[in-house]
Order: structure tokens, then sequence, then C-alpha cells
């Protein structure tokens, strides 16, 4: 790992992690289970710290215990594209280790995140190993890859007030609300919620307003709250 920043070390285990039912490496048998529970390295990363940067080649995955990161990528305008949003029980960075292939985004941590980490040769052994875990990786990708073409879909054809009223529903979906039932449960800038979209900030900024005035979301600072799912649903146009 090449970390130089400060991150605290802590022990987490596998059998007790509040990810067990969740995280795609809970479903590698139990040897295989113990092996990881062994050899990982768990940390906690404070807001804005990063656990790989785009560029770098990989020396393991990564699985979120619980807490939020961001996978950025750097466009050729040098303007950040958020390419996934990703929760407790999502594992990052196995497409570059499994291809061979240097990282293609950054992973940046959105509030002060709980996270282990698998070594490379302790994750490929447990891959070839494991039958039953290396076809829920397959499972993993093709549904990666599938929410990746439709992305594409949706950015060459809809709207952008559509893209924004579907990108405010897949953060509902991948963070829940608060304990009002209404407030998206994630702080994120403008800038944030514009390169989820696809979009300039500028855009968002206004869609926002108008979102506002039609009484759909309310805004306090970067916090959103949902007043009317149903219209946001029906702006949203969603068909898949």
């Amino acid at each position: 790992m090449t970390h130089t920043q400060h991150t605290e070390t802590i022990t987490s285990v596998c059998q007790h992690c509040e990810q067990r039912f969740t995280s795609i490496l809970c479903k590698a048998k139990f040897d295989f289970l113990n092996e990881v529970n062994s050899q990982k390295v768990c940390n906690i990363y404070k807001k804005g710290q990063t656990l790989f940067n785009e560029g770098a080649y990989p020396f393991g995955v990564y699985c979120i215990n619980h807490g939020k990161v961001k996978l950025s990528h750097l466009g050729d305008d040098g303007k950040e594209h958020i390419v996934r949003l990703l929760k407790g029980g999502d594992v990052i960075g196995y497409r570059a280790l499994l291809s061979g292939d240097r990282y293609s985004s950054s992973a940046i941590v959105l509030e002060d995140t709980q996270v282990c980490f698998i070594p490379k040769d302790l994750f490929l052994h447990v891959l070839k190993n494991d039958a039953g875990l290396a076809f829920e990786m397959m499972k993993l990708i093709s549904d990666e890859l599938h929410k990746a073409e439709v992305k594409l879909t949706h950015l060459a054809q809809k709207p952008v007030r559509e893209r924004l009223a579907e990108t405010l529903l897949f953060i509902k979906e991948t963070y829940g609300f608060e304990k009002d039932n209404i407030t998206l449960n994630v702080r994120l800038s403008r800038e944030e919620l514009a390169n989820l979209v696809g979009t300039a900030t500028e855009s968002t900024i206004r869609l926002l307003s108008e979102f506002k005035k039609d009484g759909i979301v309310e805004l306090d600072g970067k916090k959103i709250k949902i007043k009317d799912q149903r219209e946001l649903l029906r702006t949203a146009n969603l068909q898949d």
C-alpha cells in the first residue's frame, strides 16, 4: 500500500462485520474467509483522504465496512467526473487488479470511512480457488457493465433535467435518507452533483432552483430534501 496520509488502523473481524450479509467477499468459503480475515488491514480514513489515485498500480482490493466513497476520473479538460458512489459492503479496485491495468479513477472519501484492504496475492488466490466467489465476481462485473451502458445511453439521449432527477433518485437508492425520511443521507457540493449528472455546475444550480420552485426538493446548504418523490420519479422519466 502506498499511503502517505495518516490513517487510524483498527481491528475488524470478517465473520462479525456489519457488511457480512452484503459484501461479496463474505460469500467466500469459510477457510478462505479466515485467510482474508487474518491478512487484511483495516483503517479509518477521514473525509477528503484518498484510498488510491488514478494512474497508480493496484496492490489489492478495498472493502468498505461503513462510510461513503466516490470514484472520480479527471477528464481531458482537467474536470472531475464522478464515475460511481460507494457505500458499506462495496468492494473497489478489483477491475484494475484483474485486468492488470493502472487505476482509471481515484477513490476519495466523502465522510469518515472504515475500509479493509485485502492484498493482491491473497485476493487472486481466493478467487482462483473458490468457484462460487469467482461466479459472484462475474455477476458483479456484469452488473457494473450494464449500469455503465445505461448511463452512457442516458448521457447521449436524456435532457439534463431528467438526468438530474435520475441522479437524485440514484443517490437516494445508494445512501438512503436521514432519520426524517426526506433528507438525502450524503453531503455533495453542487459541483459534485453536476459531475454525477454530467453537466455544468451552473446548469445544476439552475435546475435545482426549478425543482425547489416546483415543490420537488427543499435546499439547505449541501442538504437536499426530497419533498415530492412521485414527481421526481415522473421527472426522471425512467423506463429501464
